[in-house]
């Protein structure tokens, strides 16, 4: 294991940290030793992550240098969740995303720029005025099943009828039919790998050696199939290094950070309109409701993921992982805002760290490791330009196949959480309108139609039950 004699934990105990109020300070290979399995899945799917640059340059017609020293700090910042104590390996707001991105075309200019800087504002505030009140509990609780359901059902369709969806090419589209024959490869591949029964019951079998690489390494190889198969249609551009040097410089003072601070944050801005801050609230609240799903899943799931191992204690906050979100939303809406969000949790690397984690110490020394050793790699990468100009002509690809996994997943947990034809009449047409007329129309309707429809025939039924 490599790691220092101060990461040795007593048996059963927690893992070494320098306390720091709520949070719990990790420094590398001084709290937690270095996983290299984390490290070269990191080397990987850190295209994933990359491919957020895509929205930035799509939406707001930045330079892909802008683009990525925003991404850079977006990064960083998930490897500081880690390091001051929230084990949940983050991830994008990604249910939100088409939703976000609809709002967003409704503005044009520096009006965008400024609804994006709010809405990340509000949202991170909504995660620490929500989170440490614990009102977020209770306003999850009190949205009925039906409008939850309906939310994911329009982010769903939002993303398969958008840009990286099957929007037509004459309307921008960036997905099916800009580039079909790589597009879906990639979809059916995905498809197959994470949600076919036929691969689920074949990754019982644990003595395939191949099927267990496949299992673990979640979309990237559809990416990388989807890529050759554009290649070699010519739908896709090879790499081009350009001979630009080893390491990106997020600092650069002509299209790096320093541009970004003046030109598209709250510090160069200044803080946006009354009504800007105002007219965001109900996308703010659609994706804090989805993001506070994301909590509960992950705090639930590592919960569970201590209890298979009694050598070490891992400790669970929801308030902290609610404070970090918030943190991280309000710092990047002053300094570098993003369309992604700043969300809690990313999925399938949060599986994939936990199962390994769960094969024992011998293996895993410390989910610490695990969770920090994949973030710190993510970063780096993302400074490495020979691997920037790798993955860069997927890039759009890879955001297109990401957005479709997420509506799959996002139909099949919507229609599991509404159980009788007045909750999914509820669900279809909220979905709908979220889709088609925004957020704000979205969400009010949606609560409206549910008290109207859900209410009105519970009372009508207890009212018959008496008679």
């Amino acid at each position: 294991m490599l790691m220092l004699p101060s990461a040795k934990r007593q048996e059963g105990g927690e893992q070494p940290y320098i306390p720091l109020g709520i949070f719990k300070l990790r420094i590398p290979f001084v709290h937690f030793e270095w996983e290299f399995p984390e490290m070269f899945q990191a080397i990987v799917c850190f295209v994933t992550g990359v491919s957020a640059t895509a929205y930035l340059v799509d939406l707001f017609e930045l330079p892909f240098a802008t683009a990525l020293a925003i991404v850079c700090v977006h990064e960083l910042l998930y490897c500081m969740q880690n390091l001051l104590g929230d084990p949940i390996v983050g991830g994008w707001i990604t249910p939100s995303i088409p939703l976000t991105t609809a709002f967003l075309l409704t503005y044009t200019g520096v009006a965008r720029v400024e609804a994006l800087v709010s809405l990340q504002l509000v949202i991170g505030i909504l995660f620490l005025v929500l989170g440490l009140s614990g009102i977020a509990g209770k306003l999850v609780k009190w949205t009925p099943n039906s409008v939850k359901s309906g939310i994911l059902i329009g982010a769903g369709m939002a993303a398969v009828i958008g840009r990286y969806g099957f929007a037509s090419a004459a309307n921008g589209g960036l997905g099916f039919y800009k580039t079909p024959y790589a597009f879906t490869t990639g979809i059916l591949v995905s498809f197959f790998l994470l949600f076919s029964k036929g691969f689920k019951e074949a990754k019982e079998d644990k003595g395939n050696f191949f099927i267990a690489i496949m299992a673990k390494a979640g979309f990237v190889p559809a990416l990388l199939l989807a890529f050759l198969v554009g290649a070699v249609t010519g739908e896709l551009s090879l790499p081009a290094f350009d001979g630009a040097g080893f390491f990106f410089n997020p600092l650069n003072t002509t299209e790096g950070l320093p541009w970004v601070w003046k030109q598209f944050s709250i510090i160069g801005l200044g803080i946006p309109p009354i009504s800007t801050l105002i007219s965001v609230i109900p996308m703010a609240i659609i994706a804090y409701v989805i993001a506070f799903g994301d909590i509960i899943a992950g705090t639930e799931f590592l919960r569970d993921t201590d209890a298979a191992r009694q050598d070490e204690k891992i400790d669970v906050n929801p308030n902290r992982t609610n404070v970090m979100c918030g943190l991280r939303n309000i710092f990047q809406s002053f300094f570098c805002p993003t369309v992604t969000l700043s969300g809690p949790l990313w999925s399938a690397m949060m599986v994939t760290v936990a199962e390994r984690y769960k094969t024992g110490k011998e293996n895993m020394y410390s989910i610490w490791g695990g969770a920090c050793t994949f973030n710190i790699t993510k970063f780096l990468c993302c400074l490495i330009l020979p691997l920037i100009a790798l993955v860069r002509p997927i890039l759009p690809l890879s955001m297109a196949l990401t957005l479709m996994i997420q509506a799959f997943g996002c139909f099949y947990v919507a229609f599991g959480m509404v159980h009788d034809n007045q909750e999914r009449g509820v669900a279809g047409v909220v979905g709908c309108i979220l889709a088609i007329a925004g957020p704000a129309t979205g969400l009010i309707s949606g609560i409206i139609i549910a008290i109207v429809v859900q209410y009105l025939a519970a009372k009508k039924k207890k009212l018959s039950e008496a008679a």
